[in-house]
């Protein structure tokens, strides 16, 4: 009951842009970039605020629904989400921000470092549940971890119109814990002038103060048009190790061979 919010919207132009070019550009999905800016936004809202530290934990939010887990699984006639939740830690490492708005080269491997980060989770993180509550022997070392104080979920793209048919949320108990002291709930929405990304940032009210979240959503959203104009430089973007899984190259290896054969050298 203690749960305050705020909403943002991102212009269109930037939106399509982190919904097409951009992860085209990276080889990476929506969520990959959305979360390097987040990591680049906290880390910069740290910094400006006495804090340190280059990484951030944040739980992160998915539909769940993973039809390669079963043999035989075919979610065609179900409906909704099964819903995953599992922590990621994510390097933003130590670009200044005016680097980072600008969109610098120091840009670019820090979507690829989060790209990575998170395609080595198994399975988009959906067995995590199974190993913290469920096993006892990770349960154990897991419930020892620290918690992430942030909580992320890109619900992806809908369409405005019919949406009170499909609402997405919903009514919770005021008498509910609280799980994160920050919760960011994110959803592209098609209007008549494109398609603009919605973000709903929630909070106890006791925890923080409105102009520090709103000081947090306009740094990702920066970073998110840091990430966006970085994309469209020349020799933007690229590979990463998870694209080529039948070598063993680094990223310094892959970097070098784009640098030298151009960025469409392992197609």
């Amino acid at each position: 009951g203690s749960v305050v919010s705020v909403s943002v919207v991102l212009g269109a132009e930037t939106t399509n842009a982190l919904l097409t070019s951009v992860p085209a550009v990276f080889h990476a999905g929506v969520n990959d970039v959305l979360l390097a800016g987040l990591a680049l936004a906290v880390a910069q809202w740290r910094r400006s605020r006495g804090g340190h530290g280059d990484e951030v934990l944040v739980d992160v939010e998915g539909h769940g629904r993973q039809e390669g887990l079963v043999d035989g699984a075919d979610l065609s006639r179900t409906v909704g989400w099964f819903t995953s939740l599992f922590p990621v830690r994510l390097a933003a490492g130590t670009l200044s921000w005016a680097e980072v708005c600008a969109g610098g080269s120091g840009v670019g491997g820090v979507v690829k470092r989060v790209k990575e980060d998170l395609r080595q989770i198994p399975d988009n993180g959906v067995g995590y549940g199974l190993l913290r509550y469920l096993n006892p022997e990770t349960e154990r070392v897991l419930s020892g971890l620290p918690s992430p104080q942030i909580g992320f979920n890109y619900l992806g793209r809908v369409n405005v119109a019919g949406v009170e048919d499909w609402a997405m949320g919903g009514g919770v108990n005021d008498d509910m814990p609280v799980a994160r002291a920050l919760q960011v709930d994110a959803v592209t929405r098609d209007r008549v002038d494109g398609p603009c990304l919605e973000a709903t940032w929630s909070w106890p009210r006791t925890l923080l103060a409105e102009r520090d979240v709103r000081d947090l959503a306009e740094l990702w959203f920066q970073a998110l048009g840091g990430i966006t104009a970085h994309a469209t430089r020349p020799g933007a973007g690229g590979r990463t190790p998870s694209d080529l899984p039948l070598v063993d190259f680094s990223q310094d290896e892959i970097d070098e061979l784009e640098d030298e054969f151009g960025s469409e050298w392992g197609a």
